[in-house]
């Protein structure tokens, strides 16, 4: 009888393969998961905008200046528990604080269509921005759980086009519920999905690699160890206090600060300035509004790609900062006299807001070694939640004294160029050419961590 052996090549190109579809499915089992919740908490953020242009005010019989501080206070809860969350997501478990985080904002969101007291409102507002700031934070201290250097800013790419396209279909499903069931139902319905996901959550993520049972022990290996490589090429941090020290993590906080500004006064206040212009009814609102968000994606996707092709983070945020400023001051110089040509430079300023929020989200992670990593994230976050809170007060503020749009705009036009500007003059790791260390690479004198060295 013979003994047919195997080729030792075939079998070393068999497990390859085998590892690389299995790498595959993370891109299957992850990804899809992470853009609906993020999708869902970004649904049940922003649709107070369409609220408020669909006479929020005038039924709970509120001035507009309380209308704006109400869409305000969501921010200033988001802005104080994202450090903790993220601390809890590091250290104990990103997938069940995400759990928790779905379950609580449904209930509050579903609420604001219930409550009828200005100050109830204003603590639900307020619980609601508190329940959802430990998702992004957790997100992508999740993502970086389970992905490289060579595919983070598409990773947080494709998290973060839960925002765009929540934005594309809700702006259109939310201005025909209002139309067809009010505003206080709308939101009713619109915050039951997050209640239901939280279950299917906890149900197919798991927090690491090694939770993972579709992934072989040999597959499991090789992706830890890759990326423990990953940490090695950078500066070792001991705790927060030395990381807060870094004037690079200061700069980034500035700078979101100002980005946020421009970013979330945007987004709601955008549907009551084109109700305001087109004269055409809630409905039609809710489809212009969302052409701005298509082109995002296509934004979004290009620089993601382009960005981790070259392994290049700054270039592809400032410029789009500095163009969305310009176009925000078109709007601002063309409001008075032609709707369709404010709205037009809207359309464009949209899009290079959101384009660049890959990159910048792979900044922190390559440059901070992870012990610290996510609650740098956090804290950069909470400052973007800070400048979220005067973005939507002070806008929403200048609009109600003003009596229009433009003033508010002009705002968000310096904020933005601010923004781009802090970035353009930041330095640190973020200039470098981020590179991995090949596999098989011993690891080096911890006491001296090498920097990733630029490449030609």
């Amino acid at each position: 009888m013979k003994t047919v052996t195997q080729n030792p090549a075939d079998d070393s190109l068999d497990r390859a393969l085998r590892t690389q579809s299995e790498m595959r499915k993370r891109w299957l089992y992850i990804l899809p998961a992470v853009f609906i919740t993020y999708s869902l908490a970004y649904l049940d953020r922003t649709n107070y905008g369409f609220g408020a242009a669909a006479g929020l005010a005038q039924t709970l019989n509120i001035s507009s200046s309380r209308s704006a501080l109400l869409g305000a206070l969501f921010f200033f809860g988001y802005f104080l528990f994202q450090i903790p969350g993220a601390a809890y997501a590091r250290r104990r478990s990103a997938r069940r604080l995400i759990f928790f985080a779905l379950l609580s904002w449904g209930i509050l969101a579903s609420l604001t269509g219930v409550i009828r007291n200005f100050w109830l409102l204003a603590v639900d507002r307020l619980l609601l921005g508190a329940a959802e700031s430990f998702i992004l934070p957790a997100m992508l201290i999740l993502l970086t759980n389970w992905f490289t250097r060579a595919e983070r800013s598409r990773t947080n790419t494709i998290l973060l086009l839960g925002n765009p396209v929540t934005l594309i279909w809700m702006s259109a499903a939310t201005g025909y519920l209002i139309h067809a069931l009010g505003w206080q139902m709308t939101f009713i319905v619109e915050g039951l999905p997050a209640v239901l996901w939280g279950f299917v959550w906890l149900f197919v993520i798991r927090d690491k690699p090694a939770d993972a049972a579709w992934m072989s022990e040999n597959t499991r290996t090789q992706l830890s160890q890759q990326l423990e490589r990953e940490q090695w090429l950078l500066p070792q941090v001991a705790n927060m206090k030395s990381a807060l020290r870094n004037p690079s993590v200061i700069w980034l906080c500035v700078q979101y600060f100002f980005w946020s500004i421009g970013n979330y006064g945007f987004v709601l206040w955008l549907p009551s300035v084109i109700q305001k212009g087109a004269a055409r009814g809630i409905a039609i609102t809710g489809l212009l509004s969302g052409v701005p968000y298509a082109v995002a994606i296509v934004f979004m996707l290009l620089v993601s790609h382009y960005s981790d092709r070259s392994f290049r983070r700054k270039r592809f945020v400032w410029p789009f900062l500095m163009l969305a400023g310009a176009c925000f001051l078109g709007s601002y110089l063309t409001a008075a006299h032609s709707f369709w040509w404010a709205y037009g430079f809207l359309v464009f300023a949209g899009s290079c807001l959101y384009a660049p929020f890959g990159p910048f989200f792979a900044i922190v992670p390559e440059m901070l070694s992870k012990n610290v990593a996510g609650e740098v994230t956090a804290v950069v976050n909470s400052c973007g939640a800070l400048g979220g809170f005067v973005g939507t007060w002070f806008v929403g503020l200048l609009a109600a004294y003003t009596g229009n749009s433009r003033a508010g705009f002009l705002f968000m036009s310096i904020s933005l160029i601010i923004a781009g500007v802090i970035i353009l003059c930041l330095r640190g790791p973020t200039n470098d050419t981020l590179t991995t260390l090949p596999v098989g690479s011993r690891h080096p004198d911890t006491s001296s961590p090498r920097k990733p060295e630029p490449t030609p």
